[in-house]
């Protein structure tokens, strides 16, 4: 059964004005349940996790910085989000749905968060949205309860992560893989284990052509035993804060392949939300919702 981390906390309002569209974390639900895509039993709610499974990604003086709301004003401000005990909590309840829909992918293949994707997160700093790495402290629980010994994170995202690439910069049982927008945020990169820069309005049988050639390759050089797939739809044509060119199809065959590979390799695979800032939130809802009917189709 597919399983799918969604918590109330997830649609928590942020102040008027801000653009960060939350809305689709409680219509993506919500669409899911309606076409017959899920049904109640597919979603569980993931709850604050031990402190002891963060730490193993984040500084200690950061988090209880974060925790506390102590964090210094020059710090918050890269963070982009108006920091309150509500947004910490969600933030810790997001990394808790991907360390547990990862134990579900271990059993059934594949499960999902609904938030996450939290990629621009450093061990000691947050950026652009992101307080904690949610990705990140999956792999380190799957690894540290010996479920998974090499790991490849799959970052789709239009922007590099760049919180991801610093956190496993000199470790090798991680590796990091992100194609993304050459000339979008973050202006200063970080160094993956493998990038993959597009020039702008990059369009479906390009961007797919470089997928289908890249993926089968890192499976079979690095041989991962667990894939983290971050599928922000972020890439689409529409999208305010992205600079490619892909058709909503395109975003759907890009999440297919990924994922049929990851069944066909017998892979387990835990996949994040990430991005999506179309002016239209239909298309944002609908482009997230692929990546759920795709694994039903595909997985069960």
């Amino acid at each position: 059964m597919l399983k799918i981390a969604f918590h109330p906390i997830y649609k928590h309002p942020l102040p008027d004005g801000h653009r960060f569209p939350m809305e689709k974390y409680e219509l993506l639900p919500e669409q899911l349940l309606h076409e017959g895509t899920c049904v109640d039993a597919n979603f569980f709610e993931p709850e604050k996790p031990n402190d002891k499974f963060i730490l193993t990604v984040h500084e200690p003086d950061y988090y209880y910085d974060l925790v506390n709301i102590t964090l210094d004003q020059r710090a918050a401000r890269k963070i982009g989000f108006p920091l309150s005990e509500v947004l910490v909590e969600r933030e810790v309840i997001i990394a808790d749905g991907t360390i547990k829909a990862s134990e579900h992918a271990l059993k059934y293949g594949i499960a999902m968060n609904i938030a996450g994707g939290t990629h621009h997160a450093y061990t000691d700093r947050g950026e652009a949205f992101c307080l904690l790495n949610d990705q990140a402290i999956g792999a380190r629980y799957l690894q540290n309860k010996g479920a998974a010994n090499k790991i490849l994170i799959v970052d789709l995202d239009v922007h590099q992560g760049n919180g991801t690439a610093e956190i496993f910069q000199d470790d090798d049982t991680v590796f990091t893989f992100s194609m993304h927008g050459k000339s979008n945020y973050p202006f200063k990169k970080e160094k993956s284990d493998l990038d993959i820069a597009l020039d702008n309005d990059t369009d479906d049988a390009t961007y797919l052509a470089i997928l289908k050639e890249t993926l089968p390759q890192l499976i079979e050089q690095e041989q991962p035993d667990f894939i983290y797939y971050l599928c922000g739809v972020d890439v689409i044509a529409s999208d305010k804060l992205g600079k490619l060119g892909l058709t909503l199809e395109g975003c759907k065959e890009r999440d297919r392949f990924v994922l049929q590979t990851c069944k066909n390799h017998n892979i387990p695979v835990m996949c994040s939300m990430g991005g999506g800032y179309s002016p239209d939130i239909k298309t944002i809802v609908d482009a997230h919702a692929n990546t759920f009917r795709l694994a039903q189709e595909i997985f069960f």
